[in-house]
C-alpha cells in the first residue's frame, strides 16, 4: 500500500472515529449520518486495501487472499481467507479463524499492522479465516458479534453466529484441504468473547480457542467435550476490566455492552469445566507479562492465562492501536504465545 493512499484512509479513519467520543461507534445504534460516514470510509478502504481475489467456486490450490459471501440466517455474510505460500492441497491443513472486535470488520482483522496474523499465518503454515460480524451497513463496517451477554446490534438482534461460524467452516473445508483436528479460534475484544461462546457450543468442531481482551460472557455453557481455552488480558485493561465490569466512560451507551466477567471468573469457570487441576503452574515469567497453565484436566486439555502489566485494550505484540489509545504490549505476542499454545494440544 501506497504512503499517499494509506494516509487518505489514515485520516478518513479517523474523520469516522472522531464522530463517537466514546471510541466505540458500536455501542449504539447506526443513525443516517452513521452511514453516510461508513459508505464514504468505506470507499477510501475499498481504494486502500490490498487486492483480493473476488468470489471462486470449487475448491481453491493457490496462496493468497480471496473473499467469500455465504447466505446464512437470512443474511448475506463474508469473510476473507489467507492461504500461506506453503500451502499444498494434498495435505491436511490447519485453520485459525480470527474474530474482529466490536465495531469492527474482517479486513481490519486481516491487517498485519493490527495483528500480524497474516505474517504468522505465513510463518507457522496455518490457514487465517477472517469473517465480518454483522453489520447494519452494506459494506459490513462497524460490525459486532453475538456472543451471549454482549455486544449492540449482533446481542439485540439475535443473529445466529454461532450457526454462521459452522456455515463458514463447512464452506472453508469445501474449498480447502482442512485438518479437521487442527481447526482453532481466536478474537479480539468482542471476537474474544465470541471465541468463548463457540468453547461453548462448537467443541466438537475447534480443538482450542484463544480470546484477547475478552472474557467469558455466555448466558450459559454446556460444551459437549472439553476444550482448550486460552485467556490473553492486559491488568489495565481500559474497557473490559480485569476484575469485572465496562470501564466509565468506555462505551458511550453502556447498554449495547455487560457488565463483562473478570478475568479470575472466566479462568475458574473453565478449569471447573473441564476438570482441571486447581493449581496452575507458571509457564512465562517475564517483565511485563506472565502465564499460568491448568493441566491434569479432562480429556488432556488445558486452560492457560497469560496477563501482560501494560497495553490497555489491545492486542500484545500489536504494531499499531488505535489514535490517542496505550500502546499494545510487547512483553509477548498474542500471535505467538497462542499459536505455541495450540501446538502443544
Amino acid at each position: 500500500m501506497t504512503s499517499p493512499v494509506r494516509a487518505l484512509l489514515l485520516l478518513a479513519t479517523l474523520t469516522l472515529a472522531a464522530a463517537w467520543p466514546g471510541g466505540c461507534p458500536w455501542a449504539r445504534e447506526a443513525t443516517p449520518r452513521d452511514r453516510i460516514r461508513e459508505r464514504l470510509l468505506e470507499r477510501q478502504q475499498q481504494k486502500a486495501a490490498p487486492a483480493t481475489e473476488h468470489e471462486t467456486p470449487g475448491r481453491l490450490t493457490k496462496p493468497g487472499d480471496t473473499r467469500h459471501t455465504l447466505d446464512h440466517g437470512g443474511l448475506s455474510r463474508d469473510y476473507i481467507v489467507h492461504v500461506p505460500r506453503s500451502y499444498n492441497p494434498t495435505t491436511p491443513t490447519a485453520v485459525l479463524l480470527a474474530f474482529h472486535g466490536g465495531g469492527g470488520n474482517m479486513h481490519f482483522q486481516a491487517d498485519d499492522e493490527n495483528y500480524g496474523l497474516i505474517s504468522k499465518s505465513e510463518s507457522a503454515g496455518f490457514i487465517a479465516v477472517f469473517p465480518n460480524g454483522y453489520s447494519p451497513f452494506p459494506g459490513g463496517k462497524l460490525a459486532t458479534w453475538n456472543a451471549g451477554a454482549c455486544c449492540a446490534a449482533a446481542r439485540d438482534k439475535h443473529i445466529d453466529d454461532v450457526g454462521f461460524v459452522r456455515a463458514v467452516v463447512a464452506d472453508v473445508q469445501r474449498r480447502f484441504n482442512v485438518d479437521a483436528q487442527r481447526i482453532y479460534a481466536t478474537g479480539m475484544s468482542n471476537g474474544g468473547m465470541l471465541t468463548h461462546r463457540l468453547a461453548c457450543e462448537t467443541a466438537d468442531l475447534f480443538k482450542g480457542v484463544a480470546a484477547v481482551a475478552g472474557t467469558d460472557n455466555t448466558t450459559s455453557c454446556s460444551p459437549s467435550r472439553a476444550i482448550s481455552v486460552l485467556e490473553i488480558h492486559a491488568r489495565n485493561d481500559d474497557h473490559v476490566l480485569f476484575e469485572g465490569g465496562a470501564s466509565a466512560g468506555a462505551f458511550r451507551d453502556e447498554s449495547k455492552v455487560a457488565d463483562f466477567t473478570s478475568v479470575p471468573e472466566t479462568i475458574a469457570r473453565w478449569t471447573r469445566r473441564n476438570h482441571c487441576d486447581p493449581a496452575p503452574t507458571r509457564v512465562l515469567d517475564r517483565p511485563g507479562a506472565y502465564c499460568e497453565r491448568y493441566s491434569g484436566c479432562r480429556d488432556a486439555v488445558a486452560v492457560q492465562l497469560c496477563v501482560t502489566e501494560t497495553g490497555g485494550h489491545s492486542w500484545p505484540g500489536a504494531a499499531k492501536v488505535r489514535g490517542g489509545k496505550e500502546p499494545a504490549s510487547q512483553a509477548i505476542s498474542a500471535d505467538d504465545v497462542m499459536w505455541d499454545f495450540f501446538s502443544r494440544l
